[in-house]
C-alpha cells in the first residue's frame, strides 16, 4: 500500500458500465508525514469515502480489485483506507487532526 494525498476528482459520464457508481479521486504519493513527494498523479477508485486533502492508502494492480466495491471491475488503483495516524519507531509521523 502507498500513502497519498487526495488532490482532486474525476468525472466521467461515458465509461464502461462496470464503473457506474464508482467515485474516482486523483491522488499524489506522500512521505510518512503526509508531504507530497512527487509530481506523479494517480486516479483511484474510492472504496472508503475519502475526501479532498485526506491522507489515504492506495493499492495498484490486481490488489485494487480485492474489495467488495471493486471486485471484477476494470480498476487498476483503489483507495483502501483513510489514514488517521501513523507511527514509526515510537514517533507519530502523521496525525489526521493536525
Amino acid at each position: 500500500m502507498i500513502f497519498a494525498k487526495v488532490v482532486g476528482t474525476v468525472v466521467a459520464t461515458q465509461k464502461d458500465e462496470k464503473l457506474n457508481g464508482l467515485k474516482f479521486l486523483i491522488v499524489k504519493p506522500t512521505d510518512l508525514q503526509g508531504n507530497i513527494k512527487s509530481d506523479d498523479y494517480k486516479v483511484c477508485a474510492d472504496t472508503v469515502g475519502a475526501g479532498m486533502g485526506e491522507i489515504v492508502m492506495f493499492v495498484t494492480g490486481s490488489s485494487a480489485r480485492q474489495t467488495v466495491v471493486t471486485e471484477a471491475k476494470p480498476v487498476d488503483a483503489s483507495i483502501m483506507a483513510i489514514v488517521d495516524i501513523s507511527e514509526v519507531n515510537g514517533e507519530i509521523t502523521y496525525k489526521k487532526s493536525e
